[in-house]
């Protein structure tokens, strides 16, 4: 009789213990969101997010809203929100409220600002296109490299008025062949009396793009006679399996890519 007795007040302990271990699950559960909630705003406890505000829900969903003076900003806060421990998604609701400025405008002035990009890192081989269409700026095309790359989309998030960026940049293969012939392309082309005053004002060269051994040619030059020249230079290298000729002549009517 006092082992059954004994067995049953056990029985009620375990049973109360492991309802008190419940509760303060729960009590912690619930609190998560709040501690999360104050760990992400720390992570944006600076000038620039003065007003975005957070949410947190119980999942681990942080949800940004408000507004930011750049498109950087947004990108940044996105990044930092991503590294607090706890969080699992975030939401990014994030308005990029700068100076309002057209699509011609900034196209233009983005268009000068990545011509003139790591000028002397070998930017002539980088062949970035760009778009604008309601402040949301779409970078296209390739890049010789990671660097190249990721220095493009800095330009464009620190420009007042982006409001977006869409990341459509291809990065070259790392090809010890491809480099080769980079240089053999640059050295045919840039080399050919007609074409040497190319290399002259480093925003306007003949931009030289190949990925395992296929060429392609980027650009305005001043006459159907220099595109041609420059498609014949660079199909005569060795090692060079295609050349897609994307060179538009001056003051002609741009051609579609295929």
């Amino acid at each position: 009789m006092t082992r059954t007795t004994d067995s049953r007040k056990l029985l009620v302990l375990a049973a109360a213990l492991f309802a008190a271990l419940l509760t303060l699950s729960n009590v912690a559960s619930a609190a998560e969101p709040q501690d999360l909630s104050a760990a992400v705003h720390s992570k944006l406890d600076k000038s620039q997010y003065k007003d975005v505000q957070v949410n947190v829900d119980s999942n681990g969903v942080a949800t940004l809203t408000g507004t930011v003076s750049l498109y950087e900003y947004k990108a940044d806060a996105d990044k930092n929100v991503h590294k607090v421990k706890g969080v699992t998604a975030v939401r990014n609701d994030i308005q990029v409220a700068g100076p309002s400025v057209s699509d011609s405008q900034l196209e233009k002035s983005l268009g000068e600002k990545l011509a003139y990009d790591r000028v002397g890192y070998g930017n002539v081989f980088d062949a970035i296109t760009l778009q604008v269409q309601n402040g949301v700026v779409t970078l296209g095309g390739s890049a010789l490299d990671y660097p190249s790359r990721d220095s493009a989309l800095a330009v464009v998030s620190t420009t007042p008025g982006v409001k977006d960026v869409v990341d459509q940049i291809t990065v070259d293969p790392v090809s010890p062949m491809d480099n080769q012939i980079r240089m053999q392309v640059a050295r045919a082309v840039y080399g050919f009396p007609s074409l040497n005053r190319y290399a002259i004002d480093p925003a306007k060269p003949i931009r030289i793009a190949v990925q395992n051994g296929n060429v392609a040619l980027y650009g305005v030059v001043d006459s159907q006679a220099d595109k041609d020249a420059a498609f014949i230079r660079a199909n005569g290298v060795p090692g060079v399996f295609s050349v897609k000729n994307y060179l538009q002549v001056a003051n002609q009517p741009t051609e579609s890519k295929k």
